[in-house]
């Protein structure tokens, strides 16, 4: 095995309501696992299913997934907490010492997943955060959504990323010593990658190809999902805004 190896990677995804897509993207998740023990750039790693109340058949696919494979965990929230709550509870379940949140619907290829622990070994980085190379498949007003977004957190915190609320960011565990989340909803994100730039960890972007949802739909845009993003942003920037650094 490598020197430069890590430990143990875990991978988390925030579910509710995801009978559709659980098993591929577990399924996906494993097989790229299997490929990077197989390849010396892990030792070992979990797959940690954060299933938020779901009313569907989620709950029962999920456990009958970590019944049939021991590297399978399923957290099962009695409410639903949104998620930032999901978000939260998976990052404080994994035990590795690389975490990797994504979303059931598997926005992008699992075969960038090497790509990004290279890039995570040869910048040294805290954090490798992906953005979407095209979003047009998804519709202008989600584009236009997230580039005022983006620019917002530039304006009012400082921090200049491409695509700041996509679900894919590789984390050393150890910075959580120092990040404490608190947003419930969408910016929390945002909120991470704001900590973490603030407190001077280094986080490195990186483009993939991106995959649109093809079943059910996505709310992130729904204008109550965005009024407590606002909310939240409003609450917490005073808070962001005096972080000093401890890197």
């Amino acid at each position: 095995m490598s020197q430069t190896a890590f430990s143990k990677l875990s991978i988390f995804f925030p579910m509710w309501n995801e009978q559709d897509y659980i098993e591929r993207a577990v399924d996906a998740a494993s097989a790229a696992c299997r490929a990077l023990v197989a390849n010396g750039e892990i030792a070992d790693y979990e797959l940690i299913i954060v299933d938020d109340a779901s009313t569907d058949n989620t709950p029962r696919i999920a456990d009958a997934l970590a019944g049939s494979d021991p590297r399978v965990r399923v957290v099962h929230h009695p409410v639903n907490r949104k998620l930032g709550g999901s978000i939260k509870t998976g990052f404080g379940s994994a035990t590795g010492d690389l975490v990797l949140y994504t979303d059931a619907d598997l926005p992008f290829d699992f075969a960038e997943l090497p790509k990004a622990l290279r890039i995570m070994r040869l910048y040294e980085s805290d954090i490798v955060s992906a953005y979407r190379h095209d979003r047009t498949e998804e519709g202008s007003s989600r584009a236009i959504y997230t580039f005022f977004y983006n620019l917002l957190i530039r304006i009012m915190f400082g921090v200049k990323m491409r695509d700041i609320n996509f679900a894919f960011k590789l984390c050393k565990r150890h910075i959580f010593d120092n990040i404490a989340l608190k947003s419930e909803g969408s910016f929390i994100d945002a909120e991470l990658v704001i900590r973490a730039k603030k407190l001077g960890y280094t986080v490195t972007q990186f483009g993939v190809d991106y995959f649109p949802r093809t079943r059910g739909e996505s709310t992130l845009s729904s204008p109550a999902i965005i009024i407590k993003i606002l909310r939240e942003m409003r609450e917490l920037r005073a808070e962001l805004l005096g972080i000093t650094k401890v890197v």
